[in-house]
């Protein structure tokens, strides 16, 4: 074969390989050429890291090696034992610039990381190629025979480049799909808050707030059971398979049977873990059966709007029946005035006088305005204040009640005088300078357009059509003795200073240093109620009418009626009076504000107030459930205003013993008109 010896030849003098001219020698040089031959591509890739097989297992078990260079190391392992290795690396340790070790420490140390070693810049590549000097044997090797197979410092730069672009953006993306997920649990979560818990309630089971490990999970479970079961049905009667829905029927029957009226597991029935069970295995049934995605999701929707409908309608008549609670007068307080008026226009005319009448225009005594209908709350508010008084008999009381209840109010206080105490009982209907001609308030009411708005619900059919108007119709708001707050220099001439009192208020403290308290100028003392949003200005009045924007600040914070000290004497100079003339006249058609007392009360007083510490007059314990009891037994007046009176069987529980502990429910009259605990 002259040609491959001549190949051969060439081969040898082009690698610049002495031959041996001993024959001996000859055959082993050969064999050494071939060996190096096959490996030195395998070499090239492997460069330094392969001179020995325990190299190799211990390379591999290495995390940072690049993968090009674990992929030949794996495929040298494969081909060849760890003897052949050991024997290659001694048989080419004499080759001087072709040996293993000559590649691994001169040609390729800048193409691959060791293990720990920090990445190599591209400018530290340059130098480390600049400080090396290559031998003249290895310039006449790689310049002559492989010119293809080395890298130059600067493709070396770019390859290394190349990687760490790859690895950043494997990291971008990775970090995108992480922030994607986030934005789409994030946009569901949102998503979920919006729609309406009214409607949904406990079942919105996908909102963290109402996350609760006392959830009553069985319960849930039968109600929603039910539900799947309704539409079911619906499919199953669109489907015609009416064996289906007869079934279903039943089982929705007998889950109604087990669940009852409970709202909690521990008072389920034993029989509903089994009910459950027969419930399940008919819905699995009867998806096999009927269920179209589509449909389920129509009947699911179609039955949220119906209950949505429902629960408005519910929600009016539950407002109508409410306010028609809050303004009617339960049986016993009614029956209780009745018999004590009966009972005092029996008594002659001497016997119907309270004693210490001379102190009733005393200036130096504690005087208190208290304008009710109400015999029982008048007794609770006279009693608890009298029971927390440091000094009893310097207290007076001025009752002012109209002429349906003169004679109860009369009556009870006779048969009951507050101990040492000073009190008197007016009519209102007796006041003769209140009248149509000086009231502005007595006018319109007795108009034939106020009549017609306040009793406009009359001829309503409905329960929940007549709940906006309703409101309206309350005593309170035709009642004199609810605008006569504004007329109290009027009533008591000889006054300087009253504390106002509403009869739905208990008094739980002695009283008497709000008089000592500094109004620095201002003519009603009160505890004020705005929150961050809540009963400011804007919430009371109409400020799209230019003489309310002109002038009120609509967040100016609100105050409370209830509890007031009044300075009359600030309050004559002030014209307090006037200004609310002049209010309630440019509100004739009610465009600054609806109804009420309160209102014109923060016109008419605007600017005239002094903020009093909270802790004379929690608000609230007739409609808000969640007081803070430490505030309760802190206060010194408490106040049931809202709907929830304590006398009404609506009243809240948990509030209702700090008004009854005042009550003699062991007097004639209260057992009499059984007007129990």
């Amino acid at each position: 074969m002259p040609g491959a010896k001549m190949a051969i030849k060439r081969g040898n003098s082009n690698m610049g390989i002495r031959r041996n001219n001993g024959g001996g020698g000859s055959w082993m040089s050969i064999v050494v050429l071939v060996l190096f031959l096959v490996l030195a591509p395998v070499g090239f890739f492997v460069g330094r890291r392969v001179y020995s097989a325990a190299s190799i297992d211990q390379d591999i078990s290495k995390q940072n090696v690049d993968w090009r260079a674990r992929l030949a190391l794996m495929h040298v392992q494969s081909l060849f034992s760890k003897k052949v290795i050991d024997v290659i690396k001694a048989n080419t340790d004499d080759l001087g610039p072709l040996s293993f070790d000559s590649f691994r420490k001169n040609n390729l140390s800048a193409s691959w990381k060791f293990s720990g070693q920090e990445d190599v810049g591209p400018t530290e590549i340059v130098e480390t190629n600049k400080k090396r000097t290559p031998t003249d044997k290895e310039e006449k090797l790689f310049d002559d025979s492989h010119p293809q197979s080395v890298d130059t410092p600067a493709k070396l730069a770019r390859r290394q480049l190349r990687e760490k672009r790859r690895e950043t953006r494997a990291a971008d993306l990775v970090k995108k799909d992480d922030d994607i997920i986030i934005k789409l649990e994030n946009a569901a979560i949102e998503r979920s808050k919006s729609v309406d818990s009214a409607v949904l309630g406990k079942y919105s089971i996908w909102r963290k707030e109402n996350d609760n490990d006392n959830t009553d999970t069985t319960v849930r479970l039968v109600r929603d059971q039910i539900i799947m079961a309704r539409v079911y049905k619906s499919i199953a009667m669109m489907k015609n398979n009416t064996k289906l829905a007869r079934e279903l029927q039943n089982q929705i029957k007998e889950s109604h049977r087990a669940l009852g009226d409970v709202a909690a597991d521990a008072d389920l029935n034993r029989s509903v873990p089994e009910r459950i069970k027969i419930m399940g295995q008919v819905l699995s049934k009867a998806k096999n059966e009927v269920y179209d995605c589509k449909l389920v999701t129509g009947k699911l929707r179609a039955m949220l709007q119906s209950a949505d409908e429902e629960v408005r309608s519910l929600k009016k008549q539950s407002t109508f029946l409410s306010q028609l609670a809050a303004k009617t007068i339960p049986n016993g307080i009614h029956c209780l005035s009745m018999r004590l008026t009966i009972d005092y226009y029996l008594l002659p005319p001497e016997k119907r006088k309270f004693p210490r009448s001379e102190n009733l225009e005393n200036p130096n005594l504690y005087h208190y305005a208290l304008f009710s209908d109400n015999v029982l709350a008048a007794s609770v508010v006279v009693n608890s204040t009298i029971i927390n008084a440091k000094e009893p008999e310097k207290h007076v009381f001025h009752l002012v009640s109209d002429k349906l209840n003169f004679g109860a109010m009369n009556m009870w206080f006779l048969l009951n005088p507050p101990g040492k105490s000073t009190i008197h009982v007016e009519n209102v209907d007796e006041f003769k300078w209140l009248n149509s001609s000086y009231c502005p308030v007595l006018r319109q009411l007795e108009s034939s357009a106020m009549k017609e708005y306040y009793f406009k619900s009359d001829h309503q059919t409905t329960l929940s059509a007549g709940s906006s108007n309703l409101k309206y119709r309350n005593p309170k708001y035709l009642s004199m003795l609810n605008h006569l707050r504004f007329y109290l220099p009027q009533v008591y001439p000889k006054l300087n200073k009253i504390l106002f009192l509403d009869d739905d208020i208990v008094v739980q403290k002695d009283l008497t240093g709000l008089w000592r308290v500094d109004l620095k100028g201002n003519v009603n003392g009160a505890v004020e109620t705005c929150g961050e949003s809540f009963h400011r200005f804007d919430k009371y009045l109409n400020f799209s009418n230019p003489n309310i924007a002109r002038n009120f600040d609509p967040n100016a914070c609100g105050w409370a009626y209830g509890m007031n000290v009044f300075d009359l004497d600030v309050w004559k100079k002030k014209d307090i009076t006037g200004i609310y003339h002049r209010w309630q006249n440019m509100n004739e058609d009610r465009v600054l504000w609806k109804l009420g007392t309160l209102p014109p009360g923060l016109m008419t007083f605007y600017g005239l107030t002094q903020p009093l510490d909270k802790s004379w007059h929690v608000l609230g314990l007739g409609y808000n459930p969640s007081i803070d009891k430490n505030d309760i037994d802190k206060a010194a007046v408490i106040h049931y205003n809202g709907n929830m009176k304590p006398w009404l069987e609506l009243a809240m529980t948990r509030y209702r013993s700090y008004w009854i502990k005042y009550i003699k429910f062991d007097h004639p009259y209260i057992r009499g008109c059984k007007l129990g605990q």
